[in-house]
């Protein structure tokens, strides 16, 4: 009796471990080929509602793909992105450096960027040679593009 549920607790003991290593390895694999194309940056983003308090930040993968930006979970499993940024359209109103209670949730050394698509506000929190690569990609739109860039600091 007591060696049978010692051999069924190795086999649920064994069949965690193998399940958290598979996740662990579909995470990795995952951001590699989001950052293997080139064109993808780290960064935090959190969602600022149009009343209330910000959400809280979450570290993610940006992906420049065109006249878009795909923000996708770090930590996740899918494969959509959970946030879309237009670069038609877009209003950047405001470039800031972390509140001491924010640094922690943060990349080392981010500044922080506050960015409107539509009715959707973001704030997107980036390195410094990533921020200058998303305002280039923002100088870089084609003619015509409505891109409004206001910065303070």
């Amino acid at each position: 009796m007591g060696g049978q549920l010692a051999l069924d607790a190795g086999v649920a003991l064994a069949a965690g471990v193998l399940l958290v290593t598979l996740v662990f390895v579909v995470v990795v694999v995952r951001r590699w080929l989001f950052v293997r194309g080139g064109g993808a940056v780290e960064c935090g983003l959190r969602v600022i509602p149009a009343e209330g308090a910000p959400g809280p930040w979450r570290l993610g993968i940006g992906r420049y793909r065109g006249d878009v930006l795909y923000w996708h979970r770090v930590f996740g499993l899918r494969t959509r992105p959970r946030q879309v940024i237009h670069r038609r359209g877009l209003v950047v109103s405001n470039r800031r450096e972390p509140e001491p209670g924010e640094v922690d949730g943060l990349l080392p050394d981010a500044s922080i960027i506050e960015v409107r698509d539509g009715d959707l506000t973001v704030e997107l929190a980036m390195s410094a040679s990533a921020m200058t690569g998303f305002l280039a990609w923002l100088e870089a739109a084609p003619p015509g593009f409505p891109v409004d860039i206001h910065q303070s600091e």
